[in-house]
Order: structure tokens, then C-alpha cells, then sequence
């Protein structure tokens, strides 16, 4: 009698718990869906681990496309601060579906428009939004590593049989009997086998947690592209066709999953009474190595299948985080426009700034900005590149309107010498402009940022060189923007280039900017100015106006 009172009243905790778990886990999304609800329009405060970050990359490694962003360029223009600004993902898919977004520049309008209809729809419609929000949410991070990462190493593993647990597990059968008419006996074999089971499970789970992780983030994938599905997907209903075709092959074996399930949500909701018992029935039972051991046979032969559910997840994921992105850009924002003829683009600005001030600009050839330092060139040039990249990725623009053709980009700007390659700066930079040049002689139509052409040597070759680099790229199917503190470049390429500058103030002993871009080259120089502002000998000063005017008039440099 004794025993049926232990085994109600067990039953009685294991129910409370998941009643618990239940409640805790309808708390959380209520409380979640406020958060949702409350971060739109709002700057990011998503955080990831730089052992992440550095993984994030993974699906586009995998998914190599013609005229994707190189290295180079990405690097040049920050773009990894602007994609931790952009990113408002809430699964391991779709951040890293949204980066392989912001580095494959369409040459059509046809996606861009399809991924256009789908950010508009979830900025209109919060319902359906948050509803995708809270799968994706479920849908939770790989950890530290891609998904792709635990795909390309599942040959690794070996094979993977049940025999040995399923013959452990019947033993709980057979001392659960016990319990009928030797009751010692069957108290002493289960909590027996509960320790070993417990015991092995560690050594079992060390071995292939990893995979384990994969696993479990793949049937999440299949479970809540199923949820997702069911939503209608009204924004893109051809979605729910595609989802059921992935999901044909990989459902075999996926039953009794929903065990795995519980890993789902964000660190937020772990830790509720239920995680904890389905943790213990995972040692126990090692449901988890059970299911792993089922289903990676099916899982090796359709990792196909996967990557088109992750496509279609990540997708969702990345069209919502835009829209969240846009919504949070306080100055406004455009959607391109593409067509042959001139640039044009008006009140453009870079997203990373707080207080930008914005700047507009129409031509039909290359540019040679002119300045000071600091008076804004290098941040135009990105902003200028900033426009064509995120038209051409994520059909939004940091500016009023924006009008240009499709363009391969490239930019040659903040390049460094390189130890381990053996690279000076300047062997870095004519091999980063060569690859520009190059795709010239392919015949893509192309838009390239240089940022102080051959800067790294000395002023003679400099002008010369640099001269006839830039008078290349004015030629043919290309236009360059392109930046520098060498005046005499103004005059020699003239003809090939529409001159822009920015300026400064010098008042009481301060320098100030205006970052506004004006037509024409510079006629100020602020480089001897900033060393008097500094303090330096007013001997030194006198010493150096002079040899500067002195150069200006006679074109000769002499040492006073």
C-alpha cells in the first residue's frame, strides 16, 4: 500500500512541476511579446559573444555567389557595425541569413522587390510580426557555432547505434516488475540502473554534445518551420509549398522529438521547473543520445533539405529584422531606385551616426573629393557606398531618395600592412586597387571607393601613379569616388572627374567643420593650423607657412 502512496504522490510532483513549467513558460512569452512590441522603432540591444560573432559568417562561406562583397571592402566599410546595428534576429538562421543578405548585392530588381513586399508587410501588420518573433525566439541561437559548422563534421561521428540503450532502458521494465513480488530487488536494480544511466550519460553526452546541439537545433528547425507554416504567411505564401518540401524526407525519424524541444528557448526561460525534469528524464532514459542516434543516419543523407529550411527560416528572420532596422532610423530612410543614367541621391547620411549631417549629390562621372583632415571625406565616401550596398542588399538607403544603375562594388580605403603576409601598406594597397582594375578588364560595370590613393609612397610616383590609376577608372563601365590631400590631382583630371570638397573654420584658436560637401576643389589647408592650435614653436609655424607659399607660387620647395 505503501508503494502505491510513493508512486501517487510522484505522480502527483511530476504533474505539479509541469503544470509549474507550463505557467512559467506562459509567463515568459507574455512577457516576451511586450518586450517585441516595445523594441520597435528602437535601437538594437541585442549583444552576441565575439566566439559567435566570428561564426556568424558561416552561411555565406557556404553559399558562394558571383559578386558578392570581398573582405577588403566589407572591412572598409565597417560593415560589421553595421550589421550588429541592423541585426534584430532572433534565431542562429537568421543572423546569419541577414549577413549573407547585406554581403550578395542583387543585379535585378525581381528579389529585391519580393524581400521589399515581405518587410513592408511585417512593419504593417504587428500581429503577425510578433507571432514570427516568438517562433524564431523558439527557434533559439546554435550556441558559439554555426549549425553549418556540426553539418560539415556529422561523417565524424561514426555510427551510432540504440542497441545498448534500448537494452539498459527494458531493464527499468524488468526491475519495475520486480517491484511486484520482490520488491527489494526491484528498488535496488532501478536506482541501480538509474546511477549507471546517469553516470554514462555524462560520458556519452561529452562525446557528442556538440552534435547533440545540432540535432536539437534541427528538429526545433522542423518543428517551428511547421508552426510557421501554419501561420498563413501571408507576405509569402509560396513559403508554406516550400517548407512541406523540405520537410518530407527529414520528418522520417523525427518522431519523438519533442523531448529535444525543450532547449528552445532563449536563456530568458531556462531554468524552469520543467527544463529541470526533462533534464533528469534525459539522464535517465538518454532520450536525447536515443533520438541523436535515430535520426543522424536521416540527417546525413538530407543535409540538403536542411539548408533549404534554414534558407526559408532565415529569410523570414532577416526580412523582419529590416523592417525593425528601418523603423528605428530616426532620419528616415528610402528605398532605391535603379536605372540607367546618373547618380542621384539626396539627403544621404550614414546610419552609424547619431547627429549626421546629411549631404546630396547628382552626377553622371567619377569624383574627386578634396578637404582637410577630419572634414568629412572618408565618412562620404561611405555613406556614398553605404547607399549603393544596402540598395542593392537590403532595398534600404540611409537618404531621401536614391537613383543610381546596379554596380559591382569595390573600395580600396583603410588597408593595413600585413606581418604574417609580409605586406607593406603599399604592396596591400596596389594589390587591393589591381583587383578593381581587373574586374574592369571583365567588363563589370563598377563602383569603387579609394580613400588617398597610393598614400603609402612617396610624393612624385605618388601624384604620377595615382594620376593614372584614377584616369583608368574614370574610363569605361565604371565610376570612382575617390578621396585625396593631393590638389595637383584636381587639375591633372579635370576632364575625367566632377571635383567636390569639404571645408573647415578656423575661429579663436579652434578648428570647426561644416561636413557639408560643396562643388569645386579645396583652397584651404588646416594641416599647419592644427600645430599652431597645438601649441607648436611659433618659429616652427612661420617657417613652415612660408615654405608652403613658397611652393604654392613657384612650384619649387626650398628649406628656410
Amino acid at each position: 500500500m505503501e508503494y502505491i502512496v510513493f508512486f501517487a504522490a510522484f505522480g502527483c510532483f511530476v504533474i505539479f512541476v509541469y503544470v509549474q513549467g507550463k505557467l512559467y513558460e506562459r509567463r515568459y512569452r507574455r512577457w516576451f511579446t511586450e518586450k517585441v512590441r516595445g523594441s520597435f522603432g528602437k535601437l538594437s540591444e541585442k549583444t552576441v559573444k565575439i566566439e559567435r560573432f566570428v561564426r556568424i559568417p558561416t552561411f555565406f562561406w557556404k553559399h558562394p555567389q558571383e559578386g558578392q562583397i570581398d573582405d577588403i571592402t566589407w572591412n572598409d566599410l565597417d560593415m560589421d557595425e553595421v550589421f550588429r546595428r541592423m541585426d534584430y534576429t532572433y534565431s542562429s538562421t537568421g543572423q546569419e541569413y541577414l549577413y549573407y543578405l547585406l554581403r550578395t548585392p542583387n543585379t535585378e530588381e525581381g528579389e529585391l522587390e519580393y524581400l521589399d513586399k515581405v518587410v513592408d508587410y511585417y512593419m504593417e501588420h504587428e500581429k503577425e510580426r510578433v507571432e514570427i518573433q516568438l517562433l524564431m525566439n523558439d527557434l533559439g541561437s546554435t550556441g558559439k557555432y554555426s549549425l553549418y559548422d556540426y553539418l560539415d563534421n556529422m561523417d565524424s561521428i561514426g555510427d551510432c547505434s540504440n542497441k545498448k540503450e534500448i537494452l539498459v532502458n527494458c531493464l527499468y521494465i524488468a526491475f519495475g516488475l520486480c517491484l511486484l513480488f520482490a520488491t527489494e530487488l526491484g528498488i535496488i536494480g532501478l536506482i541501480g540502473t538509474m546511477v549507471y544511466q546517469i553516470i554514462s550519460y555524462t560520458g556519452i553526452k561529452k562525446h557528442i554534445d556538440p552534435y547533440l546541439t545540432s540535432i536539437g537545433y534541427i528538429l526545433r528547425l522542423m518543428y517551428i518551420s511547421g508552426r510557421v507554416k501554419q501561420t498563413g504567411l501571408a507576405a509569402c505564401p509560396e513559403l508554406v509549398k516550400n517548407i512541406d518540401k523540405a520537410k518530407l524526407e527529414l520528418a522520417r525519424g523525427s518522431v519523438g522529438s519533442s523531448f529535444m524541444m525543450y532547449n528552445s528557448k532563449q536563456e530568458a526561460a531556462k531554468g524552469s521547473p520543467l527544463d529541470v525534469l526533462i533534464d533528469y528524464v534525459k539522464m535517465i532514459f538518454h532520450i536525447d543520445i536515443i533520438i541523436f542516434n535515430r535520426t543522424i543516419k536521416n540527417i546525413r543523407r538530407h543535409v540538403n533539405k536542411i539548408d533549404a529550411l534554414c534558407i526559408y527560416m532565415g529569410f523570414l528572420d532577416a526580412a523582419i529584422s529590416i523592417g525593425m532596422f528601418r523603423a528605428s532610423l530616426e532620419n528616415g530612410y528610402c528605398k532605391p531606385e535603379f536605372a540607367e543614367g546618373d547618380m542621384k541621391m539626396t539627403m544621404l547620411y550614414h546610419p552609424l551616426l547619431e547627429h549626421p549631417v546629411k549631404n546630396s549629390l547628382s552626377t553622371g562621372k567619377s569624383v574627386l573629393l578634396t578637404g582637410s583632415n577630419a572634414s568629412g571625406k572618408s565618412t562620404f565616401l561611405r555613406s556614398v557606398a553605404l547607399a549603393a550596398l544596402m540598395g542593392e542588399t537590403v532595398c534600404t538607403v540611409c537618404a531621401g531618395s536614391y537613383r543610381a544603375p546596379f554596380f559591382r562594388l569595390y573600395s580600396s580605403m583603410s588597408l593595413r600592412d600585413s606581418i604574417e603576409g609580409g605586406d607593406s601598406y603599399y604592396m596591400a594597397e596596389i594589390k587591393a586597387i589591381k583587383r578593381i582594375l581587373d574586374g574592369k578588364k571583365r567588363g563589370e560595370r563598377i563602383l569603387c571607393f579609394l580613400d588617398e590613393v597610393l598614400r603609402g609612397t612617396n610624393t612624385v610616383e605618388r601624384i604620377s601613379a595615382s594620376s593614372q590609376i584614377l584616369k583608368s577608372m574614370a574610363e569605361g563601365n565604371i565610376i570612382c569616388f575617390a578621396a585625396t590631400h593631393d590638389i595637383e590631382l584636381t587639375e591633372l583630371l579635370k576632364d575625367y572627374y566632377d571635383n567636390y570638397h569639404f571645408d573647415e573654420e578656423v575661429a579663436e584658436g579652434d578648428v570647426s567643420f561644416s561636413y557639408l560637401l560643396k562643388e569645386g576643389k579645396a583652397t584651404t589647408r588646416n594641416a599647419i593650423k592644427l600645430l599652431q592650435i597645438m601649441g607648436y614653436e611659433q618659429e616652427i609655424i612661420g617657417k613652415a607657412n612660408a615654405q608652403a607659399e613658397y611652393f604654392t607660387t613657384k612650384g619649387i620647395w626650398k628649406l628656410t
